[in-house]
């Protein structure tokens, strides 16, 4: 509680004093100590000197200088007290009134800080999970670079790496948890996908590229267009391009090319739905980010599968506001 004033006032309300709170202690003046111990303030002086000469408190922790406006209207750099040499006064002068102050304010601090502790601990916790965020990020980054193959890969990573960093910059904002884009959606097909995936074959040497292992590829492309009672699950365009990239990377579907499959299918779903440019009519994902955004999700446990996911309605989100 910086700079808090608060008015003192005795029992007997009789006696009343402008209380500086600053911190974790109090400040009085000279003055207003003598009219709390009802003594004289060269008596108080005395015992404020004495506490100095003999060594019991440190002067420069103690005491500080506040402006202060005089009765002739002029402002003053007036010497304070804290309640450290308060309390060595009162001992020193053993005056009842002070025992009620020094009992007024102990609880007056108490308070301070107890609704300072409360609100700074909910602050904390909303950075904790930002921070764990990020954390789990960096992480699955970290496994990502130790288990790239080459070190072109190893340099999209890093470079993917830096990208957190600036997520993380942007405003001090969480990764998003929703899409911007709420529209009627365009599902492609099943027979669609296998359509543009049989045109891929040409493009890769491997006689089990796109081989189907199950039949969960319908289930990747199904999930996304699930609703409940009336209620879609994703709402957004930016959740369901992230849950389909996710969902077909992670299911492995097929027997080779899982990863080149879903990136290939994710950019399939956005153009099909007139987003995957953005206002100014650029990708809103480059082939790079797509590539480095797969094997991020492919690299990632399934305890942090919420966390790629906002990473990637992050990335949507962003490039299609600034592109």
């Amino acid at each position: 509680m910086k700079n808090k004033i608060e008015i003192y006032k005795t029992s007997a309300n009789n006696t009343e004093i402008v209380v500086h709170f600053d911190a974790d202690t109090v400040w009085l003046n000279r003055h207003q100590i003598s009219a709390l111990f009802n003594r004289d303030i060269k008596t108080i002086g005395k015992h404020v000197n004495s506490v100095f000469k003999d060594g019991e408190l440190p002067k420069e922790s103690v005491v500080a200088n506040f402006a202060t406006t005089a009765a002739d209207g002029k402002i003053y750099q007036v010497e304070y007290y804290n309640l450290d040499v308060i309390i060595s006064v009162g001992y020193r002068v053993k005056s009842q009134q002070g025992t009620q102050f020094r009992q007024w304010a102990t609880q007056r601090l108490k308070d301070y800080l107890v609704q300072g502790y409360a609100i700074n601990e909910k602050r904390l916790a909303q950075k904790h999970q930002e921070v764990e965020y990020l954390k789990a990020g960096i992480r699955i980054v970290g496994r990502a670079i130790e288990n790239a193959t080459d070190e072109t890969n190893k340099q999209v990573f890093e470079l993917f790496s830096k990208g957190l960093g600036l997520l993380d910059d942007y405003d001090h904002e969480e990764l998003d948890s929703k899409g911007k884009t709420t529209q009627a959606t365009h599902y492609p097909e099943y027979k669609d996908y296998m359509s543009l995936i049989h045109n891929m074959y040409s493009d890769f040497e491997s006689d089990v590229f796109a081989q189907p292992k199950d039949e969960s590829f319908k289930s990747s492309i199904g999930q996304i267009r699930q609703s409940f009672g009336g209620v879609e699950i994703y709402p957004s365009l930016e959740e369901k391009a992230a849950n389909l990239l996710y969902l077909i990377t992670k299911n492995h579907s097929f027997v080779d090319g899982n990863k080149r499959i879903a990136a290939a299918c994710f950019v399939y779903f956005l153009e099909q739905n007139n987003a995957l440019l953005s206002i100014n009519g650029e990708p809103i994902i480059s082939n790079d980010t797509l590539a480095a955004l797969t094997l991020f999700i492919a690299t990632s446990k399934p305890e942090e599968s919420e966390i790629v996911k906002r990473l990637a309605i992050s990335i949507l989100n962003r490039n299609k506001a600034n592109g």
